[in-house]
């Protein structure tokens, strides 16, 4: 067994020291940050999602009314517009990058077929004389650049047009099949820094944070997510786990102080997520905020927020920076949501604590060779959600046999927070993986202290099982799940019989795609299909046996065998660079390095997310902290929900916030969008709901804002498909067809 080690703290003077170093070195070379432009991501590198503009406001906001649209059909997506000067880019039909006139929606050009680019948005650079503009982007585990002006791949990036994000992860290259972030990196200067998503089993690759130049594509600096020998935070884990643990990564949102040179990580569990047998320790950096020196890569400070996370409590919301006034002093602080629904608040410069935190003891594990984290790290400022599931607040709409299940079994499981997952009874944790807050759920107003975090209350159902090799056949209990499963996630793309429809046809599809191939796509998404991260290993072979194939079977296929779509209008390149086939072909890591001490058994559950609807409302909402006092300000729900509440504003909607997102402006609006279609503008001071619409069709992706000749446009990226046919706007008299939808006011203002 290993012994248990304590979290390591940096000391407060060795940080004072590196961050006068920090801000010499760094100060001259940068300048404050601009909030009156949409080139990043959720607005600018700090993800703010903050807009300085005048003309829309809290008197006038009610009279938005649409100026233009872009369809893009053939199924959602969730890009994140940007917009430089007057062109905006979005991602179109046939996986096409698409630049757009800002004020009329027409097309300029159009890189069509971009298979396996990263779904959620691309960033873009320019060089200071601004003669060099491009977009960079992964696609299918390769960083790339495009001209942002003609729309054409530059070859000279990296090798040949790509850099094989594949290299330098401690793993043969050949054997990883996942490794690109769902999400943009942040750029700073001529960097690119990327996160990663090297997938949630057992072996997986380790997420090492990385910064590339933008202008050469060349790796400049790596930080080890997993410490190797020597490096700080190496004896929170075994001897060696960076060979064989893999996570530990930013799949979703960090943020940046351009001013200051330091990017703040918001860092994934390690993995296994629900069993750290072979992770025995605090695992640092593990589910914790990190900040570092954007020159070098090196760290300055951290925070865990989970030790020894067991919950895939993953750091996933945008870092939010703020001016704070605490007591008469004003601090530069940096507020993190969490999944399990606490915001920690530190000094964005050194790292310490701007609220109380305090270290709380809770249940310790059963399970054969766990050794659970003895305490957790819970803020003092108050939680913006609840965290265990009891009899008293089940939901009140579901039938009463489907209440009395629930009571049974809620008397046979454990509920309370941070209760290990069991391999003798069922835990019933709020919130699940899925949160709590998630990606594109946190947004601020950086100088008044607000920040404002969007919630949904979704517990999850686990019991560990010891991993068995994978089955050829499928039983029928198992065909029943995976049949479920394609019903509720597959079905309305690919049709009820597998025959197609927005997707292609999956009959006959084992024959053509190897399962390896099949869990790339399922976890990591491909061309109009997005990724389904919480999708278990034990859910993918299931459904791959239901599809008629072998999960013993491997492929090593890079770019897929798919078609190219024919678009019309301005193409003027398709697909990207050309990669070269691997002259090595390596299977995926699938068990422990020679001589690597390790648990005699491994265990597994599933997400256990299928009651969705198990908790009473308010579903989902918004919550708005002032943080000046440490305090929550107000609490909005959002979304509509027809299922059980037939649209009750009060309730907000089940799921209602996952893949929602806002806009905050300097006029004092805050715009977020909401499950049903729903799209609000709130009061910031109070909540109140200014202006609601309801959208054709449903949005999934960080909204955009810009300004063009003094007026004022909100972009909505509406291209999701409804959940249920009573939610269907887009059969309604004068719908809009799946795409990117802008609001202005009207010219008579």
């Amino acid at each position: 067994m290993h012994a248990k080690k304590k979290p390591t703290k940096l000391t407060t003077t060795f940080i004072a020291l590196l961050c006068i170093s920090l801000l010499v070195s760094c100060n001259k070379d940068n300048t404050i940050i601009k909030h009156s432009t949409w080139t990043h991501y959720a607005g600018s590198p700090d993800q703010s999602k903050y807009f300085d503009g005048s003309e829309i406001t809290k008197e006038n906001v009610n009279q938005l009314e649409v100026a233009w649209s872009y369809p893009s059909e053939g199924g959602f997506n969730n890009f994140s517009p940007i917009i430089v000067d007057t062109t905006m880019y979005v991602l179109g039909k046939g996986n096409s990058l698409v630049a757009l006139n800002v004020k009329t929606g027409k097309e300029i050009w159009i890189h069509a077929n971009l298979r396996g680019l990263t779904r959620k948005g691309i960033n873009y650079w320019e060089s200071k004389d601004k003669k060099d503009k491009r977009l960079i982007f992964t696609l299918n585990n390769s960083l790339q650049a495009i001209d942002a002006v003609t729309g054409k791949s530059i070859l000279t990036f990296g090798d040949d047009g790509y850099t094989d994000l594949r290299q330098g992860l401690d793993r043969e290259p050949s054997s990883i099949r996942r490794v690109q972030a769902m999400m943009p990196g942040v750029i700073i200067d001529d960097l690119v820094i990327l996160g990663s998503a090297p997938g949630e089993g057992y072996f997986s690759a380790p997420g090492y944070v990385r910064a590339y130049s933008a202008i050469t594509g060349k790796l400049v600096w790596t930080f080890h997510t997993i410490p190797h020998p020597g490096e700080f935070g190496y004896d929170t884990w075994p001897k060696d786990a960076y060979k064989y643990i893999g996570g530990v990564n930013v799949w979703s949102e960090m943020s940046a102080d351009v001013e200051r040179g330091i990017v703040y990580l918001s860092l994934g569990s390690p993995t296994f997520d629900y069993y750290g047998g072979d992770r025995i320790g605090s695992n640092l950096f593990g589910n914790s905020l990190v900040a570092l020196d954007v020159k070098t890569g090196k760290r300055l400070w951290h925070f865990q927020t989970v030790h020894h996370d067991l919950w895939d409590y993953d750091l996933s919301p945008a870092p939010q920076l703020i001016t704070i006034n605490k007591d008469g002093k004003k601090i530069d602080a940096v507020a993190s949501a969490t999944k399990h629904g606490y915001l920690f608040v530190f000094d964005r410069v050194t790292g310490e604590p701007v609220f109380p935190i305090e270290e709380k003891p809770f249940p310790a594990s059963d399970v054969p060779g766990e050794e659970a984290w003895p305490t957790q790290p819970i803020p003092t400022l108050p939680s913006f959600m609840r965290h265990e599931v009891t009899k008293e607040n089940i939901n009140p709409y579901l039938s009463d046999s489907i209440k009395q299940m629930w009571y049974k079994r809620l008397d046979a499981a454990k509920t309370a927070q941070f209760t290990p997952p069991s391999d003798k009874y069922e835990t019933i944790i709020l919130p699940g993986p899925l949160g709590g807050a998630n990606y594109g759920n946190t947004a601020s107003n950086p100088e008044k202290g607000l920040v404002f975090v969007m919630s949904q209350e979704h517990p999850s159902i686990y019991q560990l099982s010891k991993v068995e090799p994978p089955k050829v056949d499928i039983s029928a209990d198992e065909a029943k799940r995976a049949k479920t499963m394609y019903d509720n996630t597959c079905k309305t793309c690919h049709g009820p019989n597998m025959e197609g429809g927005v997707g292609p046809t999956l009959k006959n599809m084992p024959q053509h795609i190897f399962y390896d191939e099949f869990k790339n796509i399922v976890l990591n998404g491909r061309g109009q299909m997005p990724g389904f991260v919480h999708v278990d290993e034990a859910m993918l072979a299931s459904l791959y046996r239901f599809m008629g194939g072998n999960p013993r079977s491997f492929n090593f296929n890079r770019r897929g065998n798919e078609e190219e779509t024919t678009l019309e209008g301005p193409v003027v390149a398709s697909g990207g660079v050309k990669m070269r086939e691997d002259e090595k072909r390596v299977a995926p890591m699938l068990d422990y390095p020679e001589g690597v001490e390790h648990p005699e058994n491994r265990y597994t559950t599933g997400y256990g997310l299928e009651w969705e609807s198990l908790m009473s409302p308010p579903w989902s909402y918004i919550v708005a902290y002032d943080l000046n006092k440490g305090e929550i300000r107000w609490k909005q729900p959002i979304g509509e929900d027809y299922e059980f509440v037939n649209g009750d504003k009060s309730k907000g909607a089940v799921i209602g916030a996952q893949r929602k997102s806002m806009v905050v402006t300097s006029t004092g609006i805050l715009f977020a969008t909401g499950k049903g279609g729903k799209l609000y503008a709130f009061d910031q001071e109070t909540g109140k709901i200014l202006w609601e619409t309801t959208l054709s069709n449903e949005s999934v992706a960080v909204p955009a804002m810009y300004t063009l000749d003094g007026k004022q446009y909100l972009v909505i990226n509406a291209t999701g498909t409804f959940a249920r046919d009573s939610f269907d706007h887009s059969k309604e008299p004068g719908a809009l067809p799946k795409g990117y939808v802008v609001y202005a006011l009207p010219d008579n203002k």
